[in-house]
């Protein structure tokens, strides 16, 4: 497949890799020889003023992919074949879906002034998807497939590799026990605070777990397991690795046995992964030092990362995880609000929008994460359940990747999530078929 442009430049042969890994596996080939173009017998799109060729996909093009620097966008919303478009211009999908795709991607409107939420973070409120009401869509991946059924119109010999939906569930150990483990003063502290709460309840159940006669809330790990095995599945876990405990990081320390030996046994059947403390947000040394324990206690490489709180600054934090070799990040998401971020539902490499350079970085974009629909978005069990099939639906439209964020708190006896274990588990019967 090729794209012709007059001028390439990085941001479309960014695009194009992107697109062309969507469409047919591998990056679009990409030339600005008009005589080439014309006479090339493959399917093929023309991203230029001027329609070339009866048999081919033409995009007229936006600016934004021809500019230099980061600059405030108009963008204006229209109804396209039942999905939402913008930089409407002419051509087969009527809008320039190149230049839409790469604003989205490259996230160009969190590098512009913006409002920070009360952990510093991106506000979802200030982005295009929430204002324009698609942030519960992977609009990119239909728009894709738009365009997919434009060259099959036009090129019917042609087949397209077959596209699969794929289900990748991960988790976060924030908190890895309640009770066990802790150090002395941490469980003293504990008991002090319920009984200044009144929360007798949780008091004698310490007690309890402290004494072997009740199973930590949080020791969750052997049910996922089940259900990894059961359904087959390849889940990724992301450890918190502070060294010092501080306001939001509250993890046992992993210099801790019972740490060290979660780690391990994790690390031997699952892919696991850094989760950056808060404490290391801006600190790239420290950053490097927490990779390196868990490195170390894992006895294997770790390439793969998630921020705690899903708290990133671009393009600072991106930049920090390639320099310390990260290879996959798993944060492209909200830490405040379900949905896609990104506006897809597919791994897509990050590019550096101030170096104007495609990364090697690749990014996991999840939709769904229990804390956001429990503390954030207010729900019960059965509205999560009800949320969570909903992206189950629109990704497997698409033929996408659904990538979900669990805490294992949320499987656990806690009475506060009761009711959460089992909206995972019907949903895996439901969705796998099993």
């Amino acid at each position: 497949m090729l794209l012709f442009c007059n001028h390439a430049n990085q941001r479309i042969l960014y695009i194009a890799d992107f697109i062309g890994r969507q469409l047919i596996g591998y990056p679009l080939s990409v030339s600005s020889d008009v005589e080439a173009f014309i006479t090339y017998a493959g399917p093929k799109i023309n991203y230029s003023n001027n329609r070339l060729t009866p048999q081919e996909c033409w995009c007229a093009p936006h600016t934004l992919l021809f500019e230099k620097g980061i600059k405030k966008q108009e963008i204006h919303l229209h109804d396209n074949n039942g999905q939402p478009a913008f930089f409407k211009t002419a051509g087969d999908m009527e809008f320039d879906f190149l230049a839409a795709t790469f604003y989205l991607l490259s996230r160009y409107e969190e590098y512009l002034p913006h409002t920070k939420d009360e952990y510093g973070r991106y506000a979802y409120k200030n982005s295009i998807a929430w204002n324009e009401g698609f942030l519960n869509k992977p609009v990119i991946n239909s728009w894709l497939e738009a365009v997919k059924g434009v060259l099959k119109n036009k090129y019917p010999d042609f087949q397209f590799p077959p596209s699969f939906f794929r289900f990748l569930p991960t988790y976060d150990i924030d908190e890895a026990y309640a009770f066990l483990h802790k150090p002395w003063w941490r469980r003293i502290g504990g008991k002090i605070k319920c009984i200044l709460t009144g929360n007798f309840k949780k008091f004698w159940q310490h007690n309890k777990v402290l004494r072997g006669k009740m199973p930590d809330p949080y020791d969750t790990y052997q049910w996922m397991n089940n259900l990894h095995e059961k359904f087959g599945l390849h889940p990724a876990y992301f450890f918190l690795a502070a060294q010092k405990n501080k306001q939001y990081d509250k993890n046992i320390l992993p210099s801790a046995p019972a740490i060290k030996a979660l780690i391990k046994q994790h690390a031997v059947k699952y892919t696991i992964g850094i989760h950056p403390s808060w404490q290391s947000g801006h600190k790239a040394e420290l950053l490097k030092q927490e990779k390196e324990l868990l490195e170390q206690i894992a006895t294997k490489p770790v390439t793969a990362s998630r921020q705690h709180y899903i708290r990133f600054t671009l393009p600072d934090t991106y930049r920090q995880l390639l320099a310390i070799g990260i290879a996959e990040d798993h944060s492209m998401g909200y830490g405040s609000i379900n949905g896609f971020r990104a506006s897809v539902a597919s791994p897509f490499y990050w590019y550096d929008l101030q170096k104007e350079e495609q990364t090697s970085l690749l990014l996991y974009p999840f939709c769904f994460m229990d804390a956001n629909s429990f503390y954030e978005q207010k729900q019960t069990a059965i509205q999560t359940a009800q949320e969570l099939w909903h992206y189950y639906e629109v990704v497997k439209k698409v033929n996408g990747t659904l990538i979900t964020l669990w805490h294992n708190n949320f499987f656990g006896s806690d009475e506060r999530f009761k009711g959460w274990k089992e909206v995972y588990e019907e949903f895996l019967k439901k969705a796998l078929n099993k």
